[in-house]
């Protein structure tokens, strides 16, 4: 659409004139009355740079159209079907996860180096993210609930104490969205089935945990880790090594719920890489997880460890 947007500038640029475009403290000029390649544009002002009629018209765009934070990363990543790296959803519509052992999803937020990654790009273009390391070991609900938007324990001490420990520029980034919250069925053999239980139920907040459908759709390995019943049955770490979702240091909760209690709650084993439940009274450990406003800007970066994508 943006492409055929700006053909259609193009095409009819006799005549066109580009006056003056402000947005925020942004001002564009450029102006021409034939569309040529002789023509020579002054953005000086603006501090833009083009000299031609398609780059005055791509300048203009974004200005006026910026991409969001999520396009900005699609705009330069190839989309993979196999290995580690960023593919297209099979399950929902516009969503892209990061899968393997070490896909190239390192962001720094919060002042922290490398200290998050990318689980997803989302289609409103706000980006899921989560902390690589455990905030400490906690218990999900010490009443024995595994309703989190009761609210649960852990609910309120993430959007809580958490949150206010947060420096303010990474509370400005983080966005309140709904968070899936639904059950997952023990044994599901049907991932689609997984991802619909589990958003059948939703909670709006600033800060949760990941997923079991998020944590099994991080991994490369559909073959063998593509479903709750593989991921709860694996022979001793099959799957671990596929999924950059695997933390060897601490075993730790996800937001799923086991679907035949009602406080029972999932958690990522850290010895092999599967999945199971316990108590919610239970403790272990908490990777938060946030969505990062689709107005951040992707200042610098390629993702990796040694130079993670940086924002502002």
């Amino acid at each position: 659409m943006k492409e055929k947007t700006k053909e259609f500038l193009k095409k009819y640029l006799i005549g066109f004139i580009l006056g003056v475009v402000s947005a925020g403290v942004i001002i564009v000029y450029a102006e021409t009355y034939f569309p040529s390649n002789d023509v020579t544009y002054d953005n000086t002002e603006s501090g833009l740079s083009s000299t031609d009629v398609q780059g005055a018209i791509d300048e203009l765009y974004g200005v006026c159209f910026p991409k969001s934070a999520g396009d900005a990363i699609l705009d330069n990543t190839d989309i993979v079907t196999s290995g580690d790296g960023l593919y297209e959803d099979e399950y929902e519509d516009g969503r892209y996860f990061y899968k393997g052992g070490n896909p190239n999803n390192y962001v720094t937020f919060n002042n922290e180096d490398a200290g998050w990654r990318i689980i997803s790009i989302e289609p409103d273009g706000t980006i899921k993210i989560m902390k690589i390391n455990s905030i400490g070991t906690q218990s999900w609900d010490t009443s024995v609930s595994n309703n989190w938007s009761r609210p649960a324990e852990l609910n309120i001490y993430l959007n809580g104490t958490y949150y206010n420990s947060l420096v303010n520029e990474a509370k400005n980034q983080i966005v309140s969205k709904d968070f899936s919250i639904g059950t997952v069925m023990p044994g599901d053999t049907d991932m689609i089935n997984t991802v619909n239980s589990e958003n059948s139920k939703k909670w709006n907040g600033k800060i949760a945990l990941p997923t079991v459908s998020e944590y099994i759709r991080s991994n490369s390995n559909k073959s063998s880790c593509g479903t709750v019943s593989q991921l709860e049955n694996a022979k001793s770490g099959q799957c671990k090594g596929t999924t950059w979702m695997y933390n060897s240091n601490n075993w730790y909760w996800t937001l799923s719920t086991f679907s035949y209690s009602d406080y029972k709650v999932y958690l990522v084993f850290n010895g092999n890489g599967v999945i199971g439940e316990n108590s919610a009274r239970a403790t272990y450990g908490v990777q938060p997880v946030v969505y990062l406003s689709s107005e951040v800007k992707i200042t610098g970066g390629n993702g990796s460890q040694s130079s993670p994508y940086e924002i502002e």
